[in-house]
Parts: structure tokens; C-alpha cells; sequence
């Protein structure tokens, strides 16, 4: 069966926060903070909620994702409007099986029906590389507050409409709703059942 993808409602947010907690737990940190950046960003006057999409399969509850509005401070002085994108998360059982660049193709061909010029956020390129994002210095972009020299292989871009960026460089500022106070999360987190929290290889945080 192929999956449907809809747009969220407000009777799905409990659930598409757990399946948001169970992607993103114990991956980029002990536990995570994701569900909880996804609850504050839907009360965001930044948030796209016509780009607010879940995936079922068979009923089920698989992935989602989300866009917020942003910019670029461009260096001749413009503010250019741009997307960011996510927390975008499918539930682990049914990761690597093609369903979370179903999603994102989906969710990008969204926006740019919407009129969005490009989509502009942090990820993995040998991923998101293969639905046509580049690293965003190939644009002229820069990462705010990221010093010159600093690996900056995790940013990354895709013009939504092509040569959009052509006249653009600049920094791009990544938008207030996802600085989250951890102590708040850890507060949301307790109304969930407990997951034990590990310190693994790989994490990005401590």
C-alpha cells in the first residue's frame, strides 16, 4: 500500500511528537529536544502550516515534516526570504526504505508550488543530496555565526526555483523558534513514558 501524505491536524500533535521523540532519541544527544521544537514551532508566526505534513501507511502514523520562514542577510544589504526545514522524522521501524525521500520530495515540490525560492537548513548531504540539495557555500551562503574556516558540511541548499539565489550572498539566520531552553523540554519530556537517555558515538551534543 502507498503511503498517504496529508497535512497535520490538531488531533495528530500528540502523536506526531512521539513519533518525533522515538526518530530523533539518543541520536544527535542523550534523549532529545526535537518533539519539543516541534511543539513550540507551531505557535510560531514563522510557521508554514500549509507545509505541515504527515505520512501514514495502512492508517499508521509513519513521518513528518515542517517549514519555517526565514532569510538571508544579504551582503548588498537586502533580506531575502527564504525556507528552513524540519524536524523532519519517519518513525524507525520504517527507516531506509525509501519513505523519508518520498516525504521530502513531496514536501519540497509543496513549497515550491507555494512560491518559495529556496530551502535553506542543517542536515546530511549524502541524504538530502539526493533530492537536489548542495552545500550552501556553492551559493554563497554562510552560516551565522560559524567562523571563517569552520566545517560547514552540515549546511546545506536547494533552490526551489532555479537561479533564484544567482545574485545572492550573505549569512542566513536560522529562526528563533528552534532555540529551545532545554530545561523546558526536559519539563515537556517528562509528560511522555521514560526512555532512558545514552551517551553514544557519534552525538553532536552531550
Amino acid at each position: 500500500m502507498d503511503p498517504i501524505i496529508r497535512n497535520e491536524t490538531e488531533k495528530d500533535f500528540r502523536a506526531v511528537e512521539n513519533l518525533v521523540r522515538e526518530a530523533f532519541w539518543n541520536v544527535y544527544r542523550p534523549g532529545c529536544l526535537e518533539h519539543y521544537v516541534i511543539h513550540v514551532l507551531r505557535g510560531d508566526p514563522a510557521f508554514v502550516k500549509e507545509l505541515d505534513f504527515v505520512m501514514e501507511l495502512d492508517g499508521e502514523l509513519i513521518g513528518q515534516n515542517v517549514f519555517v520562514r526565514t532569510h538571508i542577510d544579504a551582503d548588498d544589504g537586502r533580506r531575502v526570504e527564504v525556507l528552513t526545514m524540519g524536524p523532519i522524522g519517519i518513525a524507525p521501524a520504517y527507516k531506509r526504505k525509501g519513505y523519508g525521500k518520498k516525504l521530502l520530495d513531496y514536501s519540497l515540490e509543496k513549497a515550491r508550488e507555494m512560491g518559495f525560492s529556496a530551502v535553506l537548513f542543517e542536515g546530511n548531504i549524502g541524504f538530502y543530496g539526493k533530492s537536489g540539495f548542495d552545500y550552501a557555500r556553492n551559493f554563497g551562503i554562510r552560516y551565522h555565526d560559524l567562523p571563517e574556516g569552520e566545517d560547514d558540511s552540515f549546511f546545506l541548499c536547494k533552490e526551489l526555483i532555479p537561479s533564484s539565489l544567482d545574485d545572492v550572498t550573505g549569512v542566513y539566520q536560522t529562526p528563533a523558534g528552534y532555540y529551545v531552553d532545554p530545561d523546558d523540554a526536559e519539563a515537556f519530556d517528562a509528560s511522555f513514558p521514560k526512555k532512558e537517555k545514552l551517551k553514544l558515538p557519534g552525538q553532536l551534543f552531550s
